[in-house]
């Protein structure tokens, strides 16, 4: 990486973090629409969003209530997402998909079987509607305002 990927993984990782901590009450729990995951779509743009995600959202999880298991489970599904929504970049429509598809599962999975939310199915499901909230209603207008700027994000 060089100094600008540097650059914009701090930048992308930071906003991130300061997203999902001002707006704490929508972004934690087994209801969430976590504003700051509108962000997943910046894989497309530049490969720098990968860390970046990955370290706002690990920054956000060590602030936030769930401890440990959250800060290992929901950083992992924030990298896996950012990984594949990566290599789905020229599939605009995907790469919103793989954040809710993995926070679905792994995040769902998590309240469910770490912290006793009731229902696995009803956690996954609540935590993926919450993320296609954040990732198609306010990611995918974000991806039409970053494609204006992409020579300056690539």
């Amino acid at each position: 990486m060089n100094t600008k990927k540097i650059i914009q993984a701090a930048i992308i990782g930071s906003v991130y973090a300061v997203l999902t901590i001002v707006l704490a009450p929508v972004s934690y729990g087994p209801v969430q629409v976590r504003v700051s995951e509108a962000m997943t779509v910046m894989p497309a743009f530049t490969p720098a969003a990968v860390p970046g995600l990955f370290i706002g959202c690990f920054v956000a999880n060590i602030l936030g209530p769930y401890g440990i298991v959250d800060i290992v489970c929901g950083s992992f599904a924030t990298l896996a997402a950012a990984l594949v929504s990566r290599r789905l970049r020229d599939r605009p429509f995907l790469v919103p998909l793989p954040p809710v598809v993995f926070n679905g599962i792994i995040v769902g999975s998590m309240l469910h079987f770490a912290y006793g939310v009731p229902g696995l199915w009803a956690c996954m499901g609540w935590v993926a509607l919450g993320q296609a909230v954040a990732c198609y209603a306010l990611g995918m207008p974000l991806m039409k305002l970053l494609d204006r700027y992409r020579s300056v994000l690539e």
